[in-house]
Order: C-alpha cells, then sequence, then structure tokens
C-alpha cells in the first residue's frame, strides 16, 4: 500500500509511484485517479512518461495506447492489458493497494 495526496497529482499528467515494489502509473483526470501497471505490455517503457487524453494514456516509445479504468489494450502494437491497482480516495488522500 502507498498513499500519495490528491493535491499532488496533477491533471492529465501521470507520475510513476512504488507500490509495494511494483512500479505504478497514477494518473489524475478531474477528479479522479487512475492506477495501472507503469511498464507498457509491448515493450520496456514507463507509461508515466505517456500522454493521456480523456481516460486513455498512449505509451510514448510505439504508441500502444490503455485505458486507465480497465487496463485494457486499446491499440496495437500493445495487445495485452495492464494489472490495475485498487485506489481509494478519502478527502486529500490517495491509498494505492495490489
Amino acid at each position: 500500500m502507498t498513499e500519495i495526496s490528491f493535491d499532488s497529482l496533477i491533471d492529465g499528467k501521470p507520475v510513476a509511484i512504488d507500490v509495494d515494489g511494483t512500479s505504478v502509473c497514477v494518473a489524475r483526470v478531474g477528479d479522479e485517479v487512475f492506477a495501472i501497471a507503469d511498464t507498457c505490455t509491448h515493450s520496456d517503457a514507463s507509461l508515466s512518461e505517456g500522454e493521456i487524453t480523456g481516460t486513455k494514456i498512449e505509451c510514448w516509445l510505439h504508441g500502444a495506447e490503455f485505458d486507465l479504468r480497465t487496463g485494457e489494450a486499446l491499440t496495437p502494437p500493445a495487445t495485452s492489458g495492464l494489472k490495475v491497482f485498487n485506489v481509494e480516495r478519502n478527502g486529500n488522500q490517495i491509498k494505492i493497494t495490489n
């Protein structure tokens, strides 16, 4: 489990954090926060360096897109989805767990 503050997240700017030894991409979209595995399933690229459009994130290396809500791979070259982490918000505190 890892805790961060909602105010530390910038809308539309993903960040990588460590959750129990795993790199996790955390993204704020409006008042929602999403957490997915940070490594693209197509190649060894950090998704937290990618671009967010709506609730999709695009891998900066080859352009694969993933749904932040479900982890589903939406476009090639990725064909496998990502692990989604649990996000709980209590006021300004965000708790992320496996």
